[in-house]
């Protein structure tokens, strides 16, 4: 099984930062701006572009964590019970733009299933996704609007999202599965 670094921490940095300045510059009104991370890596990625946000613009935007767990259409499917993770929306989403934030998009069914927990909240103005890694593949028609970096892989590759609150380090690599 072999495995190769596509990101190491300075450019996941440089990577967020683009990602923050994109925002900013869509959205003229971060008062109105809420960022809700899918547990568990997007909610870390979130928080910190709130602050490169911040460094940006010297305005604290809403941040929390959206979990979708209950509203993936895999529950039943998969052998294992699902695992309930952080809900915390700090603010009413009516009428705001919701930028999701997760790690990677693949197939897209995880960004669904978030939008759907999204609508028990209240009714955005708009949702947006922003992505540290778009590895392709989407199996529902899910596009991100902010996208860190692109990383073409096959279906028979992983991609691993290291951040440092939770694994000591800040990487990205793409793994070859072995059949």
């Amino acid at each position: 099984m072999s495995t190769a670094t596509v990101m190491d921490a300075q450019q996941m940095e440089r990577a967020l930062s683009r990602l923050a300045h994109e925002i900013v510059e869509k959205n003229n009104n971060i008062n109105d701006l809420v960022l809700l991370g899918i547990p568990t890596r997007g909610a870390f990625l979130a928080l910190r572009l709130r602050d490169k946000i911040k460094e940006i613009k010297g305005h604290t935007v809403a941040v929390g964590a959206v979990d979708a767990t209950m509203y993936r259409d895999d529950i039943g499917i998969k052998k294992e019970a699902p695992t309930l993770k952080e809900m915390d929306i700090p603010v009413s989403i009516d009428g705001k733009v919701v930028v999701l934030v997760d790690d990677v998009l693949f197939t897209g069914r995880t960004i669904r299933a978030a939008m759907n927990a999204l609508m028990d909240f209240g009714r955005p103005l708009c949702i947006r996704l922003a992505v540290l890694v778009d590895r392709g593949h989407r199996e529902l028609p899910i596009k991100a609007d902010y996208v860190g970096k692109n990383i073409p892989t096959s279906m028979t590759e992983g991609v691993k999202v290291l951040i440092g609150e939770t694994d000591g380090i800040n990487e990205v690599y793409v793994k070859a599965e072995q059949d």
